[in-house]
Formats: C-alpha cells, structure tokens, sequence
C-alpha cells in the first residue's frame, strides 16, 4: 500500500502518526487478559497472564489453562482439537504453567495433552503438538488417514529458540536448551543442549565436570 507516500510530507507526518498511535491502542486494548471476557473463556487464565494482541488462532479456550504470569506473543495460536465447539477427550488439554513467555508467531496445537512446565521461554515461531497424520497405508492420501495423538511434556526452566518442532510423544527434561531450528522426537533428559534435525543432546551438565561436549558437535550458537 504506497497511498501515504504520494501525500504531501506535511500531511503524510499527521497521518503515520495517527497509523501508529491506533496501533498501539489496539495493542492494548486487543490483549487478552484474566478478567477480559475473553480471557474467562480459558479453563484457567492465572493472574498478571496475557495473550498479546494481535492473537493467533484461540479455540476451545475451555479446555486450555494458563498459570500467573505468563505472556503468550502477538500472533501465537493456542487451540484444543482440530475446529471450534469441539467436544475433547481429556481436560486440560493444554497446560502452560507459571512466567512463561510463548514467542511470536509460536502454535502450541493440542488434541490430547500438551503440558509445559514454569518458567519456560520459546523464541519466535515455535511449532508444538501432540498430533501428527498417520501414512500406515500407502494408497490413501496421508490427509484422509487418521492422525496419531502422543502427549507432550515439556520441563520448567527450558528454552527453545526459534523456529524449533516439537513433535508428539517428545518429553523434554527441566532446564533444557533447545537450539533454533530444531526437530525434537523422543526424550531429552534434564539439563542439556540439543540442536538438529533430530535434535540431539549436544552438551550436558554433571555435578563434577559442569557442561560436558557429548561428541555430537554443538553448534557455537548453542554453548
């Protein structure tokens, strides 16, 4: 859109700033918070949490909960089950626990059970679900075939960077560096780096040599 551009600077000044000042009024009023009608739709939105404007995709707000404390980035989606006014089989199906930060652009897409510990930061445009499409027959479109639900746990104190996967059935330890651009499938145990794709434990910490290289070469970024 170019048509502020072609105004005279003198006008094109008043008009970016009344662009800018409705921005961040939207932003505030836009933002989610516990005592937002909205907000009460979520089976728990603790104390001092947001969900930052512009939001994402919510639905199924009911059957996730949010602890105190916690910000949840502009244009994240948090959702239960695959379309709104789903009835779902467990409850929560998504728990976020206590001063977590969800970055940017992030999914946490639960089914089943998504559950992420305190104190847990994401960078921008984080992928987490518990389900994935099935391709048990190879003559059926792998869309049309019944997708495989795996809980997801995920520890307090870690960080995953950017762009990082998390994929069903992935429990990831307490206090975990998960380096950007990572596919996580499987376990990571407490106090680690992985990066990859696999993510693979690339360092670990033990009580008598601190951070130890495990042999998988960790890429500077993530030491």
């Amino acid at each position: 859109m170019t048509w502020g551009r072609s105004l005279p600077p003198m006008l094109r000044r008043p008009a970016t700033a009344v662009v800018h000042w409705a921005w961040d009024w939207a932003g505030d009023v836009g933002a989610i918070g516990p005592d937002d009608a909205r907000g009460r739709r979520f089976g728990a939105l603790g104390a001092g949490s947001v969900l930052a404007f512009p939001q994402g995709a919510l639905y199924n707000e009911r059957y996730v909960r949010i602890g105190r404390g916690t910000m949840i980035g502009p244009y994240a989606s948090v959702t239960a089950g695959m379309a709104p006014g789903q009835e779902m089989a467990s409850d929560p199906v998504v728990r976020i626990g206590d001063r977590c930060v969800i970055g940017r652009g992030s999914h946490v897409i639960g089914h089943w059970s998504i559950e992420l510990g305190d104190d847990i930061q994401t960078g921008p445009y984080v992928y987490i679900t518990d389900q994935n499409h099935s391709y048990l027959d190879p003559e059926e479109p792998i869309g049309r075939q019944w997708p495989v639900e795996a809980g997801v746990r995920i520890g307090s104190g870690s960080w995953l960077g950017a762009n990082v996967v998390v994929l069903p059935g992935s429990h990831i330890g307490e206090h975990v560096v998960v380096a950007a651009g990572a596919v996580v499938r499987g376990e990571l145990p407490d106090r680690c780096v992985a990066a990859g794709v696999p993510a693979r434990v690339v360092r670990r910490w033990t009580s008598e040599e601190g951070w130890v290289d495990t042999g998988h070469g960790a890429p500077s970024g993530a030491r």
